[in-house]
């Protein structure tokens, strides 16, 4: 028993060393923390591995997207170094601005030089740039540099901008070009766009003379001063006149309906354009709101048929080839054949003929039979040298880009077949621009000479001094004073008591020619839309200013040269007489009783 339980009492007793054995480790343990030995290596492994990390960081830069990065900042370096060209200021006759250059700022933005966090410098920039904070926030993690954040910044938000003392911003100027006066020249003048590309008009055809020397390539450039010298380029229009004319043409077109209009006035001894308003139009500022079709001056690039307004010209060619006298008669049937085909009087459905008529009558009362007997007593061929002298089918040479050229049938044509000339005596089957057609009636004003229809008078220094002009072609006498005085005389009884009485003004004696003409098809063949048109001389004792409007499509049954056109003509030479302080040279009497 006793045995047996001594054996297990060895077996339950705890080993002597155990204690000593676990409580000199723990004592090691913290002997070794507080070495400054370890300490040392620790830092020395943390600064080896910021080092290493900066390496990769690197060596992702400059290996992986290096390239990347170069091209981003040569382009940068290429936006601030070669600025977009500055151009000279357009002014009218009286020296308004019409188009002049302006600074404006491009912002970009660098985060990687931010010294605020995205969202801080999104806070700041939001109500200055009018964005919301997410979006720009949205915007700054695209990538770390050369973020373009806003473009047509003016001064104005430029300095506050600066103000905000923000690192990472960049404000890039450059000239942009402002039309101050809106859509009223914008068919003349064109636009230039944001990039700095003329779009149309004198932008465009004077280009050499607008823009200053291109600096040198990588050279920058500062943009504090953007007009680098004191020349202006002068246009000829007078801005006064303009707005008359663009707002009256507007309204015209809207009254009636018609699909556009164009309204032209011209000094017939110089060929100097006082007035060129097109409608519709645009404005040269927002350019890329408008409608494409509104960026051609229809009234320089566009065909058309004249009509009767090409009466007096045809008159001026048989005087001048010596086929008629003043005092001549013809006889209006109201209705006749050429070969074939018949041609009659626009009244002639509800007056019949009118029996003889003089000249002057032939041309009072627009008839169209009447002219074929006048032209008929020309040879065909010519007849036909006549519209060559008179340009038709050449260009007129104006200072606008896109000036489309005439349309006449050829020689063989005209003389092997009597219905071109026939037609052509009263306007019709041959095209022409309008610009061209005032340019043929100023030869009826100034004496018989063609002109150059032009709209830039020159560049001009601060004392109003023109340092360059034009060269334009020299006049070319086509017809005798004697012929175009003659030709005055009968337009001047078509304002006095013929179709054109609605033009006349109190005091003033007016000489004009309406026009009313059937407009072609796509497939030849005329339909049932008609252009209008009404041309004006004044004042008839001094015959200095050609006054054109013509208007396409107008609708309703009264639409014609005298009713849609020859009002229009009216209000633009009011305003005319007043400007150019014009005396009145007689009282043009009352229309007779219909």
């Amino acid at each position: 028993m006793a045995a047996h339980t001594r054996s297990r009492s060895r077996r339950h007793k705890p080993l002597p060393t155990a204690p000593q054995s676990r409580a000199r480790p723990l004592y090691a343990e913290a002997a070794l923390t507080d070495s400054p030995r370890l300490r040392l290596i620790s830092v020395w492994l943390l600064l080896l591995a910021g080092m290493i990390a900066v390496s990769i960081r690197l060596a992702y830069l400059q290996l992986a997207i290096g390239d990347d990065l170069h091209t981003m900042a040569k382009e940068q370096q290429a936006i601030q170094a070669t600025p977009q060209i500055s151009r000279r200021q357009i002014v009218d006759l009286q020296g308004n601005v019409i188009a002049m250059d302006q600074v404006v700022y491009t912002l970009f933005v660098h985060p990687m030089l931010f010294k605020k966090t995205n969202k801080e410098v999104a806070q700041m920039l939001s109500p200055v740039l009018e964005r919301a904070p997410k979006d720009l926030s949205k915007l700054f993690a695209q990538q770390e540099s050369g973020i373009e954040v806003g473009t047509d910044i003016s001064e104005e938000t430029a300095k506050r901008l600066k103000s905000l003392r923000l690192d990472g911003l960049e404000l890039v100027a450059s000239p942009k070009r402002f039309y101050p006066q809106g859509d009223l020249f914008s068919q003349v003048t064109g636009y230039v766009d944001l990039d700095g590309s003329p779009g149309g008009g004198i932008e465009l055809d004077l280009q050499d003379k607008l823009k200053y020397d291109d600096p040198k390539a990588g050279e920058a450039m500062p943009l504090q001063q953007v007009t680098r010298d004191d020349s202006q380029l002068q246009l000829t229009l007078d801005s006064r006149l303009q707005r008359i004319a663009q707002e009256n043409l507007a309204i015209t077109v809207s009254k009636f309906g018609a699909k556009r209009g164009t309204a032209i006035v011209m000094d017939s001894r110089t060929g100097a354009i006082l007035t060129l308003a097109v409608a519709p139009t645009y404005d040269p500022n927002k350019y890329f709101d408008a409608n494409i079709e509104y960026f051609k001056n229809w009234a320089v690039s566009d065909l058309y048929e004249p009509g009767s307004t090409f009466k007096p010209i045809n008159v001026a060619i048989a005087l001048e080839n010596n086929s008629i006298d003043p005092n001549d008669t013809v006889y209006d049937e109201g209705q006749i054949f050429v070969g074939e085909w018949p041609i009659q009087n626009v009244d002639f459905s509800s007056g019949g003929g009118r029996g003889t008529l003089s000249i002057t009558d032939v041309l009072r009362y627009s008839s169209n039979v009447g002219m074929v007997h006048i032209m008929q007593r020309l040879q065909r061929s010519t007849y036909y040298d006549w519209l060559e002298k008179l340009g038709l089918g050449k260009p007129t040479g104006i200072d606008l880009p896109g000036e489309a050229v005439g349309q006449i049938k050829t020689r063989q044509q005209f003389v092997d077949g009597p219905i071109e000339a026939a037609t052509t005596a009263f306007g019709q089957g041959f095209s022409l621009t309008p610009i061209q057609l005032v340019q043929l009636h100023a030869t009826l004003a100034n004496g018989g000479k063609l002109v150059t229809p032009h709209v830039v008078r020159g560049l001009i220094n601060t004392d109003k001094e023109l340092t360059w002009t034009p060269d334009l072609e020299a006049p070319r006498q086509l017809f005798s004073p004697e012929t175009t005085g003659e030709v005055l005389n009968m337009m001047k009884a078509v304002v006095d008591d013929g179709t054109g009485s609605a033009s006349k003004i109190d005091g003033y004696q007016i000489a004009g020619k309406t026009g009313t003409a059937q407009k072609a098809t796509e497939y030849g063949s005329y339909g049932n839309q008609r252009i209008t048109s009404f041309v004006g001389i004044a004042p008839v004792s001094d015959p200095h200013y050609v006054v054109l409007v013509v208007v396409d499509e107008p609708q309703g049954e009264n639409s014609y040269g005298g009713t849609v056109a020859a009002p229009l003509v009216k209000k633009i030479l009011e305003s005319l007489v007043v400007l150019e302080g014009i005396e009145p040279d007689g009282t043009a009497p009352s229309s007779l009783p219909a």
